[in-house]
C-alpha cells in the first residue's frame, strides 16, 4: 500500500475485514494509513443480529396488521367527513367565503375535460353490446328486444359504473396526486400556517364538482352508448332509429333515469372522497406519493363496485318493465 495516500473509514473497514481484523505481516502500509487501521483495531463493530421471522404466527400478524391499517384509514375518512361537514356549516353560514373559483375550475376540469374520452368510450362500448346481443336475438327470431337490453343495461347499470371507472381513473388519481405533490413540497403546511382550511379551499371544491358533474357525465355517456347501439343495430338487424327511439320510452321506466343520476351522484362523492383521503395521506417522499396515487384509484374502483352492488339490491324492484 505504498501508492496509497489516502484512505477513508470505509475503503479501511472493507480491508480491514478482507483481512480477518488483522494486520498482514507481509502489508507495508505508510505511517500516516497505519493509524486508521490500529484506530480499527480497537474498535469492537457489533454485527447486528437478523431480524427473528414471524415464524407460524405469520398469518396472524398479517390479518392483525390489515385490520390495523384499515382501522387508521377509517379514522382519518371520518375525520375527513367531519371536517367537511364543520365547512359546509360554515359556508352555509357565511357563503361570501364559499371557494366558488375552485369549485368552477373543478367542474371544468372534472367535467367538461372528461367528455371526449367518456362519449369516444361509450360509443365502442354501446356498439360491442349492441353487436354480441344482436348475435344472440338474430338467432330467436327477437331482433326487436335489442331496444330492452340496450336500454336497461346502459342507462340503469353499464353508464354510471362505466363513468365511474374511468372517473376514478382519470379525475380521481389527479386529484390524489396534485394533494400529495401540495404534502411534498409543503403547500398544504404554508396554508395551515398562514390559517387557511385546507379542507376548505382543497377537498371542498374537488368533493362538490365532482358530486354535481358526475350525473350529467352519467347521462352524456349513456346517451352516446345508445346512440353506438342504434347504429350497430342499423347496421345489423336493420332496426331504424325512429323505431328505436319509439321503443325506448315504453320498455325502459323513467325511474331508471333518475337511478343512474342518483348512482352517477353517489360514485362522484365517494371518489372525490377517497381521492382526497389518500391525497391527505401522502408522506413528503415521492415513494409514498406514487402507492397513495395506485391506491386511491384501486379503492375508488373497489368501493363503486360495492355500492352499485348495495343499489342493485335496494332498488331491484324499481324501475322494471312488467
Amino acid at each position: 500500500m505504498t501508492g496509497v495516500s489516502r484512505l477513508d473509514n470505509f475503503g479501511a473497514q472493507l480491508l480491514w475485514r478482507a483481512w480477518d481484523s488483522a494486520l498482514p505481516d507481509s502489508a507495508e502500509i505508510p505511517g500516516n494509513l497505519r493509524a486508521v487501521f490500529e484506530r480499527l483495531a480497537h474498535t469492537e463493530v457489533a454485527v447486528p443480529p437478523r431480524p427473528l421471522g414471524d415464524g407460524i404466527l405469520a398469518p396472524i400478524l398479517a390479518v392483525g396488521r390489515s385490520v390495523l391499517r384499515f382501522r387508521n384509514h377509517l379514522g382519518d375518512f371520518v375525520v375527513l367527513l367531519g371536517q367537511l361537514a364543520i365547512d359546509a356549516a360554515f359556508v352555509f353560514r357565511h357563503p361570501t367565503q364559499a371557494p366558488w373559483l375552485e369549485f368552477s375550475a373543478n367542474l371544468f376540469k372534472v367535467g367538461v375535460r372528461a367528455m371526449p374520452v367518456t362519449a369516444l368510450v361509450g360509443f365502442l362500448i354501446g356498439v360491442v353490446l349492441s353487436y354480441l346481443s344482436a348475435l344472440q336475438l338474430k338467432a330467436f327470431g327477437a331482433d326487436v328486444f335489442i331496444v330492452n337490453i340496450l336500454g336497461l343495461g346502459i342507462i340503469r347499470e353499464l353508464g354510471p359504473v362505466l363513468v365511474s371507472v374511468l372517473v376514478a381513473g382519470r379525475s380521481g388519481s389527479a386529484m390524489t396526486a396534485q394533494l400529495g405533490v401540495m404534502r411534498v413540497t409543503e403547500e398544504i403546511d404554508a396554508l395551515s400556517t398562514m390559517g387557511i382550511s385546507r379542507y376548505l379551499r382543497l377537498v371542498a371544491p374537488k368533493v362538490a364538482a365532482l358530486t354535481c358533474a358526475m350525473p350529467l357525465l352519467v347521462l352524456w355517456t349513456s346517451a352516446v352508448a345508445l346512440f353506438g347501439g342504434m347504429v350497430s343495430a342499423r347496421i345489423q338487424l336493420d332496426i331504424g332509429f325512429s323505431f328505436f327511439l319509439e321503443t325506448l320510452p315504453r320498455v325502459v321506466p323513467l325511474a331508471n333515469l333518475y337511478i343512474a343520476l342518483l348512482k352517477g351522484a353517489t360514485f362522484g362523492l365517494l371518489i372525490a372522497l377517497v381521492a382526497c383521503h389518500f391525497g391527505l395521506r401522502v408522506k413528503p417522499n415521492t415513494e409514498s406519493l406514487s402507492a397513495n396515487t395506485t391506491a386511491s384509484v384501486v379503492s375508488a374502483i373497489t368501493v363503486v363496485i360495492l355500492v352499485d352492488a348495495i343499489f342493485a339490491i335496494a332498488t331491484r324492484n324499481i324501475g322494471v318493465p312488467i
